[in-house]
């Protein structure tokens, strides 16, 4: 009796599974081509939409690093923006880089994955920039958004810059690390100039104990990313969203001096919202996905988990 009850509740739900999803194309969007990679063990599972930090800085060759177990309850979703990996290669940015821009193509692409895999809304990560461009898409299009989980945002970075180089001259001082005091006094808010950039960046990676970026490469970043950069920056989300109508989880790392930890901590206890967490990775300055990988995909599994449940 229990058996065919069983099995009369089992055809009643029509359980049902898709099938496997790994691609990668180039989807209009914004009027150029921008490539998307898709990857999931059922297409029909949630959408997990991931904004790269930089600007410009594709994770698409290594995401499968942070995003194994997330591939296994998710589309996940990874985006080379305007101007950045294959997208770059695809074609150039017709239109200047500005932040209304990159807004817009990612609410568009948004919007392209509802519609893809018919899905009312879907969940959306973002990384310090790309914290920062899911914020604003979470202010302006809160209708889209399940859960956004804002990584390591820009919430006010020009305050977290000078926070940091203050911390970062102070340190020098007590050192009497005269290098660092010389390349530091050099340092004005907003950054004028790579050079400016990377005196900042040097001593910062140090004092983080992250990868210490080279001369060369902020040199060849700076001329096409500083400007957006400087112009995102300039956005103070305590006053531009002091509340917002999406559930949103901060992802912060214990020693990120570069979204600097304390801002994003006071953003999120002054935030209003329906629904807001925020978890600190101990062990991570600014990227607790590479740092913390495992720690990472289950909080964003666990959330969507709640989510389910709490339908039910």
């Amino acid at each position: 009796m229990i058996v065919r009850l069983l099995a009369l509740f089992m055809v009643s739900c029509q359980i049902t599974f898709g099938t496997s999803i790994k691609i990668s194309e180039a989807v209009q969007i914004g009027g150029i081509k921008q490539w998307v990679k898709f990857q999931g063990v059922d297409d029909r599972a949630p959408v997990l939409l991931f904004l790269h930090g930089g600007p410009g800085n594709s994770v698409m060759s290594y995401a499968d690093r942070f995003t194994q177990e997330l591939q296994k309850n998710f589309v996940v979703v990874h985006w080379d923006q305007r101007e950045s990996g294959q997208t770059a290669i695809l074609n150039t940015s017709p239109q200047a880089l500005t932040v209304s821009l990159f807004i817009s193509d990612a609410i568009e692409l948004i919007e392209f994955l509802k519609n893809r895999f018919s899905q009312e809304k879907i969940y959306l990560v973002g990384h310090s920039w790309g914290g920062y461009l899911g914020l604003r898409v979470a202010a302006e299009k809160p209708e889209l958004i399940y859960t956004y989980f804002a990584m390591s945002p820009m919430v006010n970075q020009l305050e977290s810059e000078r926070l940091s180089l203050g911390t970062l001259k102070e340190k020098a001082i007590t050192e009497n690390n005269t290098e660092a005091i010389s390349e530091l006094n050099q340092v004005e808010i907003p950054f004028k100039n790579a050079e400016q950039l990377y005196y900042h960046r040097k001593w910062l990676s140090k004092l983080m104990g992250s990868a210490t970026p080279t001369r060369a490469k902020v040199d060849e970043w700076a001329p096409a990313w500083l400007a957006l950069f400087n112009e995102a920056s300039q956005t103070n989300f305590f006053k531009f969203a002091p509340e917002l109508k999406c559930p949103i989880y901060f992802l912060v790392g214990n020693m990120d001096y570069q979204t600097h930890h304390k801002l994003t901590e006071l953003y999120y206890k002054d935030l209003v919202c329906s629904g807001k967490k925020l978890s600190w990775f101990s062990q991570s300055a600014h990227n607790p996905h590479l740092t913390e990988t495992t720690k990472f995909q289950e909080l964003i599994i666990d959330t969507k988990n709640q989510k389910l449940k709490s339908a039910l």
